[in-house]
Parts: structure tokens; C-alpha cells; sequence
């Protein structure tokens, strides 16, 4: 499985960013698909998953009603809709997918695939 992040760049506070993520080698239908982020000089940092299904969306707790996580399959790529960006928002974004069900999922070491990161600035 490969994934292709992209979207990232240099926003104003309050401004909408969406990311992308591409998969190849797999379908997104048959993933768990996340979204990280690090911040400058932070750890990897959870954001955001859906569920194999899409049934089911997680966010961390200072995202929630301003990120969104979805996905088109027919694209096989998964997006992280980002409205009323917050400069504590500027990091690395990274997106993440693993084949099993997780009891941790907002643990990084316990997804399986990455794609290279995506800077996201937000300047106040």
C-alpha cells in the first residue's frame, strides 16, 4: 500500500484547507484510514479516522466541528476537510492506513502504512 498526501500550505487563521491522501495497491474501502499531524519540535499527534465502511469518524478533541474526514472511493483517496484553522494547527500532516481493526487507533506505532507528510502553516 502507497499513499500520496497532499494539500498543505501556508494559510491565514480562520481560513480552509482540504488534504488529500491517495492509496494505491489497496482499496480505502478495505482500510482504516487516519490522519496525523506533528506539530514543530511535538510528537505524531492523532487527528482524525473512518472506519472501512465509513460508518464510523474519530477526531481528536481540538479538531472536532472544524476538521472532517472522508473519503470517495471511486478515487480511492481520502480527504481531511479543515475549516477555521488555528495556527496550533500548523504541523506536518500525515496520513496513515492499516488493513486490521485497532484498540489504540490514536497510536501511531499501531498503523501499518504512511505516506510522506504535508506541511500545513497557519500564521496568525
Amino acid at each position: 500500500v502507497q499513499l500520496q498526501a497532499s494539500g498543505g500550505g501556508l494559510v491565514e487563521a480562520g481560513a480552509s484547507l482540504r488534504l488529500s491522501c491517495v492509496g494505491s495497491g489497496r482499496t480505502v474501502s478495505t482500510l482504516l484510514m487516519g490522519w496525523f499531524r506533528q506539530p514543530p519540535g511535538k510528537e505524531r499527534e492523532f487527528v482524525a479516522h473512518i472506519s472501512r465502511d465509513a460508518g464510523t469518524t474519530v477526531y481528536t478533541d481540538s479538531v472536532k466541528g472544524r476538521f472532517t474526514i472522508s473519503r470517495d472511493v471511486a478515487e480511492n483517496t481520502v480527504y481531511l476537510q479543515m475549516n477555521s484553522l488555528e495556527p496550533e494547527d500548523t504541523a506536518v500532516y500525515y496520513c496513515a492506513a492499516t488493513p486490521f481493526g485497532l484498540r489504540v487507533p490514536t497510536a501511531s506505532v499501531a498503523w501499518d502504512y504512511w505516506g510522506h507528510g504535508t506541511l500545513v502553516t497557519v500564521s496568525s
